[in-house]
């Protein structure tokens, strides 16, 4: 006796690829900024790193700035003045902000760009705030 069996075939192949990137097509803007920056970020010996996905970006179109405990990073790619048939490249103005860990030291930061990753280290104290005791007042 021959079995049959029976082979489905997903009708849309697409679908799954467009699921994986639904957040990044629908990301909502960000302090007047039209897209959001991909990032990771880590520890590794003994900074703090963050790598920003920035492909096709020139290094005078990148901002790094660092202050009051955040790391911000901020992107701009033009859109060139050329008729096309399609175009799939975002073009505008990006950015992330992050704050920096316990013990971030803002004076000893660190920036490359390389292959379209921007990395950017900062250095951590290796000393870390002792905890205070407070006094409790008593009213009389």
């Amino acid at each position: 006796m021959t079995t049959l069996t029976r082979r489905q075939r997903f009708p849309f192949p697409e679908i799954p690829e467009w699921f994986e990137s639904f957040p990044a097509r629908f990301a909502m803007p960000t302090m007047g900024d039209l897209y959001t920056v991909r990032i990771e970020d880590f520890m590794e010996e003994g900074r703090y790193v963050l790598r920003a996905e920035l492909p096709g970006m020139a290094p005078e179109d990148i901002d790094v700035e660092i202050g009051d405990g955040m790391l911000t990073v901020r992107a701009e790619r033009t859109e060139r003045d050329v008729e096309k048939n399609r175009s799939e490249i975002r073009y505008g103005s990006m950015s992330r902000s992050v704050p920096l860990p316990p013990g971030a030291d803002e004076d000893d930061v660190r920036a490359d760009y390389t292959d379209g990753i921007l990395t950017v280290s900062v250095g951590l104290g290796s000393e870390k705030p002792e905890a205070k005791h407070v006094e409790i007042q008593h009213g009389t």
